[in-house]
């Protein structure tokens, strides 16, 4: 099978079925990933099944905890090569989606992206989140936050749940090594006003390592105070 093939059938197994355009884009997303990163250090993972599985497939995954035909918005931090922004942004097009990070050439990157796939209603920014959530343009404006950002969780949730509305959700995507996050994270929680309100502990079909996404839902606003100022949150957790 071709990529195409491989894609379509391999997204049909989980519930999506992606139209000949949507497969396009994933195709040309891919050829852009492995070229661009022969100079640049996008990713570790170029195999073609280990890229439909563990980048493609792994960022969709955020529909078995929220209900994507809810969200308007959303904001992707931390996002590198793009993961889960631009797969999530292929399959729902009507979201809105806004993609961080702090390195520009990566963002550069997601910029060409975006132009090749024809990407409406994509923005990529450049800088910290602990700056970009003081932007009153940025801040509580988002239905949905997602991260596959290698951070604490409670690190990454001062960064994160600042940008999102009340009532909104940030979803963290992590490995097993989660569940011990959580259990440390309370504090932060009741600072940020948010709760953890499910925690799915899957494995996909074709890489048997466990994979945790933690929904945290907003209840109300975020202290001005946070995100402290850059560098804090990561020294003095929560």
């Amino acid at each position: 099978m071709d990529f195409k093939e491989k894609l379509k059938a391999r997204a049909e197994k989980e519930g999506i079925s992606l139209t000949p355009k949507q497969l396009g884009q994933f195709e040309l997303f891919y050829k852009m990933l492995i070229e661009t990163n022969k100079s640049m250090n996008l990713t570790a993972i170029t195999d073609e099944d280990e890229v439909i599985e563990k980048h493609f497939i792994d960022s969709l995954s955020c529909r078995r905890v929220v209900d994507m035909s809810q969200i308007r918005t959303c904001i992707d931090v931390g996002t590198g090569a793009g993961f889960p922004g631009i797969p999530l942004k292929i399959v729902y097009p009507e979201i809105d989606f806004v993609l961080v990070d702090s390195l520009n050439k990566r963002v550069k990157f997601l910029k060409d992206v975006k132009k090749a796939l024809g990407l409406e209603g994509l923005e990529a920014l450049h800088g910290r989140a602990e700056d970009l959530a003081r932007d009153k343009s940025l801040r509580a404006a988002f239905d949905l936050c997602v991260s596959r950002a290698v951070a604490n969780l409670s690190v990454l949730s001062e960064y994160c749940v600042p940008f999102v509305r009340t009532n909104g959700y940030f979803v963290s995507y992590k490995g097993k090594k989660g569940l011990e996050e959580i259990s440390n994270a309370q504090n932060c929680m009741n600072v940020l006003g948010c709760k953890i309100e499910k925690v799915d502990d899957f494995r996909l079909e074709e890489d048997e390592a466990e994979r945790l996404l933690i929904r945290i839902k907003k209840c109300k606003g975020t202290p001005k105070l946070y995100p402290r100022k850059a560098g804090t949150p990561s020294k003095n957790p929560l």
